[in-house]
């Protein structure tokens, strides 16, 4: 039976390291390489074709997100495992959106991490438990009257994002050409249908969840 080939793209030389000893040390894996940013991932991938792909997505000079979506481009043949520190079910999905079969958090076993890269290596999609925990515990602990960013209308949700970035009414009062009063008009009804406090509540509120945010 052929080697399963890994190439291992993680900014942390003793991940790097300790990944590289657990999977040499099963007859089944051969790491053929080992890069500490993307940029290199990206270029062994193009030259290596390897099986699978073990990718952090918090790399340098660009995101491992980036550095997926660059890899399924340069080496479709080549099937990426995102890992990282997140547990978020968030951050998995956007990984998969990026075109990787699976992920798993830092927290996950070998043993774990060694399942899904046989499933992912056999073409199937593999997350891991604790994500797979984190996304029932927050569809268990969802309420029916928790406030949804969908429920904003268009220039409510431009709004949202401008003070996301820090800006001030007058600020976005000037990008959107509208009056001070009218934004500060648009903030008042913001927090009330989100039933928040507070800006700092509500920059919270979006960043606890990157998938909230809908257009009507």
């Amino acid at each position: 039976m052929d080697k399963i080939n890994i190439l291992i793209a993680d900014d942390h030389k003793l991940i790097r390291d300790a990944w590289s000893f657990i999977l040499n040390s099963d007859s089944r894996f051969d790491v053929i390489s080992a890069c500490g940013n993307a940029e290199e991932a990206v270029q062994e991938a193009k030259a290596k074709s390897p099986h699978i792909i073990l990718m952090d997505i918090n790399m340098e000079p660009f995101s491992g997100l980036e550095a997926t979506r660059k890899i399924c481009i340069e080496s479709p043949s080549s099937r990426v495992i995102g890992v990282s520190m997140h547990a978020h079910p968030g951050y998995a999905k956007k990984m998969l959106k990026m075109g990787a079969f699976g992920y798993i958090t830092k927290n996950s076993s070998s043993e774990e991490m060694i399942n899904a890269i046989l499933a992912v290596n056999d073409g199937n999609k593999y997350i891991c438990e604790e994500i797979k925990n984190n996304l029932c515990d927050q569809v268990m602990n969802e309420k029916n009257d928790t406030p949804k960013l969908n429920s904003l209308t268009r220039r409510e949700i431009q709004i949202v994002d401008s003070i996301k970035e820090g800006f001030s009414s007058r600020k976005i009062s000037e990008d959107f050409n509208i009056a001070v009063r009218t934004v500060e008009a648009h903030r008042y009804h913001i927090l009330k249908k989100l039933k928040l406090k507070n800006s700092i509540s509500l920059v919270k509120f979006i960043n606890s969840d990157p998938y909230k945010i809908r257009y009507q």
